[in-house]
């Protein structure tokens, strides 16, 4: 009786043994390598009504929840909820954050993902899809996964900045003594203080306190974030100056990716590009509508004539003769962008 006591024992914690291998292995046949379903958080600095945010909600996150079966759950973070610029790609480097969407400010330590927003290099949207899809924008990113651990998936639109301010701009001398808010990169602050201004940096977070102190004057960005951020509320006026193109970059963390199955990939891949071309497109078709609904709230356009934008472009041009002189592919690649236009 008591072998048989013994038997019946060790039968049932095998049982149960199994029987927990096996509920386990049933969580998601579609999974990653563990076969789990895995979270992919994705940070970026944009309000929520920003058409980054857009695309993601309406078209990454539904094609990747959609297409992985249930294996992959996307969580957006807008509106810098995981940190400053800064913070958060720091997060997607060290896995912290599975992806984000960050400006070009990893310039600072690989210069070539500054090239695109060299000031007056592109002449309009179709001709920033045609550089950065294709080779030239392969090129631009080919550093970041062994530099920073970070896989580029696509790049998608912030859009052509322009100076907003507290008082009209509408030649190069109003630049003079304009106390101008930029991002903490040093080509941007290079311009800025070629115009004339004087350039206070600030995380994109801290501007609307800055702009309502009265700490700064003005700050430059595409109208979308000016709309969608609420600076319009403490600016009175914007020159569409059109003086530098920024883009943002889908990144995810190296070992992450590394972690998915090959089809998982080749979906958020697929994913990250839809989105990404939905988001250029959504910022195309919303100038006309974002710049009437700023001069609905008080905000007076100015758009500068030939000869002002000449004589910003000249103001500039110190820029480029550093950079030609410092790096020895900066003049044949901007050669190679402008004749993207031809």
């Amino acid at each position: 009786m008591r072998r048989m006591a013994v038997f019946s024992a060790i039968l049932s914690l095998l049982l149960l043994l199994l029987s927990g291998c096996g509920s386990s292995g049933s969580k998601s046949t579609a999974g990653g390598k563990t076969g789990e379903t895995r979270v992919i958080k994705v940070a970026n600095y944009f309000a929520e009504s920003h058409p980054q945010n857009v695309a993601l909600r309406e078209k990454f996150k539904k094609i990747v929840e959609e297409k992985s079966g249930g294996s992959l759950k996307v969580e957006i973070y807008p509106n810098s909820a995981l940190g400053a610029e800064q913070e958060f790609y720091n997060g997607v480097r060290n896995g912290t954050i599975e992806m984000g969407i960050p400006g070009l400010i990893m310039q600072n330590d690989i210069p070539k993902m500054g090239v695109p927003e060299w000031p007056f290099l592109f002449r309009d949207f179709e001709h920033v899809k045609k550089v950065l899809n294709g080779p030239i924008g392969k090129e631009i990113t080919a550093e970041l996964e062994a530099k920073h651990g970070v896989v580029p998936l696509a790049w998608s639109a912030n859009g052509f900045r322009m100076f907003s301010s507290n008082r009209t701009i509408d030649s190069i001398d109003d630049f003079k003594g304009l106390r101008l808010r930029m991002p903490n990169i040093p080509n941007y602050i290079t311009v800025g203080k070629l115009l004339g201004a004087n350039v206070t940096p600030l995380p994109i977070s801290e501007v609307f306190t800055a702009l309502e102190q009265k700490v700064v004057d003005g700050q430059d960005n595409p109208i979308a974030t000016l709309r969608a951020s609420g600076w319009y509320e403490v600016q009175a006026d914007v020159l569409e100056s059109n003086h530098m193109f920024s883009p943002n970059v889908y990144v995810v963390n190296k070992k992450f990716w590394d972690s998915l199955t090959d089809e998982q990939r080749k979906i958020i891949q697929e994913a990250a590009k839809e989105a990404a071309n939905y988001e250029f497109e959504l910022m195309e078709k919303s100038y006309e509508e974002d710049k009437k609904f700023l001069q609905e709230h008080g905000i007076r356009f100015t758009t500068p004539s030939d000869e002002f934008v000449k004589q910003m472009e000249k103001a500039v041009q110190p820029l480029y003769d550093e950079l030609f002189k410092k790096y020895d592919w900066a003049e044949d690649l901007y050669k190679r962008i402008k004749a993207e236009t031809e």
